[in-house]
């Protein structure tokens, strides 16, 4: 039997050194959609996060091998540089 706990808690980001003005921008900008200052920051996160490229998984590099027809006269290492290997 597995137990698994996932983290529901919520984080928390402190920001310091916010110039004044913006601040006060910030305080304005909550008061005329009706949000404390905190609701309003965080629908600008919300909105800021949404823009973030989707998460991928690393994927392995597709080979691609392509039959030429002909064969080579040129050494490897002429090629690669591999001389000193």
């Amino acid at each position: 039997m597995y137990w698994y706990h996932y983290d529901t808690s919520m984080k928390s980001i402190h920001i310091r050194a916010i110039h004044p003005d913006t601040l006060a921008a910030l305080k304005r900008l909550a008061r005329s959609h009706h949000r404390s200052l905190q609701g309003e920051l965080l629908t600008i996160l919300e909105k800021a996060a949404r823009l973030a490229p989707p998460e991928t998984e690393e994927e392995e590099p597709a080979w691609i091998t392509v039959e030429t027809g002909g064969s080579s006269t040129w050494p490897r290492s002429e090629l690669y540089d591999d001389r000193d290997r």
